[in-house]
């Protein structure tokens, strides 16, 4: 057993056993004090409130904030009033519960000490202030949040400065790994940039009223390959890619740990947070072909507002107007970052061009577009620079990948030495196994296998900017626990002032 289900079940015995003497000292049999959500019941009645009260307390996620209230008022009629004995009955229950149930020094006051108290102003503001932060962080984590789109990985569906809301309760509310964080921060407190979150506590993966992801879901996730990470770079760079170029170069994981002082690990909840769009759901086999995604043998689903690079070659006597860049490519002429509409070096009168389906037919409209002047920018060859990075069984690119399976909750696979590249992170990392791989056979948890069966689902995630995304193809499955929620709403949308068109657009 380990030592924090060893802390879990010491806390729960002191936690009854405290409300127990407290029973006794109210007046009421001692024995009930033992019994989840019967205690309570008494104590609702003995403190003379509304019944519905009780009720509340088997609402998802907010009912166990209405036990936390229940145990408080009930402290409040021992005649502890103060934040600080507040604070204890919440944080420390096990120890406080104890202290007030048979401490010869502390006593049942009732109903009337209650009605006697009056608070101050100042309290008055602290107890509106932890209401509130209590509230804001139980929608924050289970309900809905906002997020700022950073990158172009989604464009043209999603746009640079987009701000949406995340549903977290489309696919279930899932409990956070690490419930003692500061509030309204992802895992860096600003200022201090420290970790916004303490580890002494760890929730094993649970998630309340489950629902599936629906295959092109535009969805939120923590970033797979993020569970390790280069302060200096964070998402910008991963850890894997840049461990992959340092061992190129003749270097070995010791050397870079030694080397680097900023190396940290971070649990699934306290990854960077990604959205991309689902292409592919459990038991899905994804393929890719000279830039066409087929999912189960059919052409996958493209989103209206998908881009894709094109080379596209004019005739050198006209180009497009600014007016039809801007108004009809988006294109913004402004931006020193452009990178949509580029000429090649070296190639008279050819552009690169990152393009929407409906774009592609208004440029080859165009009367100055040289016969056969549009071709697709492709990757195709196979440099091992994708995912399962095996270059020797694997020549795939962004372009030309595939077929990969998809793997599924409860389903087994046999696994050989020209597969395990793709299982091998599922096995050893996402689900928790001790794996080794020794003179050519595989051991996992320290028995010999060629069969695994998997313990969780797995997506399979582009994003709609085909050409400008660290999706899927790069660093491989998204595992169910780090699916965060499905993207909703553009509330708010900003580029040198308002976009008046996106705002509270529905999210496709």
């Amino acid at each position: 057993m380990s030592f924090g289900w060893i802390i879990f079940i010491l806390a729960t015995i002191g936690f009854h056993i405290g409300l127990y003497g407290m029973f006794k000292k109210a007046g009421i049999t001692s024995w009930k004090a033992l019994v989840p959500y019967y205690n309570t019941w008494e104590m609702v009645e003995k403190m003379e409130l509304k019944k519905y009260w009780f009720w509340l307390q088997f609402i998802p996620i907010v009912g166990q904030f209405i036990s936390i209230w229940i145990y408080i008022k009930f402290v409040e009629h021992f005649g502890r009033f103060s934040v600080l004995h507040h604070a204890a009955a919440v944080f420390i229950p096990f120890i406080y519960f104890p202290y007030l149930g048979f401490s010869k020094n502390e006593r049942y006051a009732g109903l009337r000490v209650v009605k006697d108290y009056r608070k101050s102003s100042t309290r008055e503001w602290i107890d509106a202030a932890v209401f509130a932060v209590v509230a804001a962080t139980i929608i924050r984590t289970f309900v809905f949040e906002a997020y700022t789109i950073p990158t172009g990985s989604m464009e043209k569906t999603l746009l640079v400065n987009d701000f949406l809301f995340v549903n977290k309760s489309s696919y279930g509310q899932r409990l956070p790994n690490t419930p003692l964080s500061f509030p309204f921060v992802h895992h860096t407190l600003p200022i201090f940039n420290s970790k916004s979150y303490l580890e002494w506590i760890r929730i094993p993966y649970k998630r309340i009223f489950e629902s599936p992801v629906e295959r092109n879901d535009v969805m939120v996730f923590n970033y797979p390959v993020g569970d390790t990470v280069i302060k200096e770079f964070q998402s910008e760079i991963n850890y894997y890619d840049y461990l992959r170029a340092y061992q190129e170069r003749g270097g070995t994981r010791e050397q870079l740990l030694a080397e680097r002082d900023d190396i940290i690990v971070r649990p699934v909840d306290k990854r960077e947070n990604f959205i991309k769009r689902c292409v592919g759901i459990p038991g899905d086999t994804i393929k890719i072909v000279d830039g066409v995604l087929y999912v189960n043998g059919q052409t996958g689903e493209q989103p209206p507002k998908s881009e894709t690079y094109y080379y596209v070659t004019t005739n050198g006597k006209e180009f497009f107007s600014e007016e039809f860049l801007k108004n009809e490519l988006n294109v913004d002429l402004d931006d020193p970052e452009q990178r949509d509409v580029m000429q090649v070096p070296g190639v008279p009168n050819t552009w690169r061009m990152n393009l929407t389906n409906d774009q592609i037919d208004k440029v080859k409209a165009q009367p100055f577009i040289a016969p056969g002047g549009m071709k697709k920018d492709l990757n195709t060859a196979g440099f091992g620079n994708t995912f399962p990075y095996d270059s020797t069984h694997y020549k795939w690119s962004e372009d030309n990948f595939g077929p990969l399976w998809v793997p599924k909750k409860g389903a087994t696979v046999t696994l050989t030495h020209e597969n395990i590249a793709i299982y091998r992170r599922i096995i050893d990392v996402y689900e928790g196994n001790d794996f080794e791989e020794k003179s050519g056979i595989f051991l996992i948890n320290g028995q010999q296998t060629n069969t695994y069966t998997f313990k969780m689902n797995y997506y399979w995630l582009m994003g709609d900017n085909r050409h400008n995304s660290q999706d899927s193809r790069f660093w491989g499955f998204v595992p169910e626990d780090h699916v965060v929620g499905k993207a909703s709403l553009i509330w708010f949308s900003w580029q040198n002032g308002p976009r008046w068109g996106r705002l509270f657009r529905s999210i496709k």
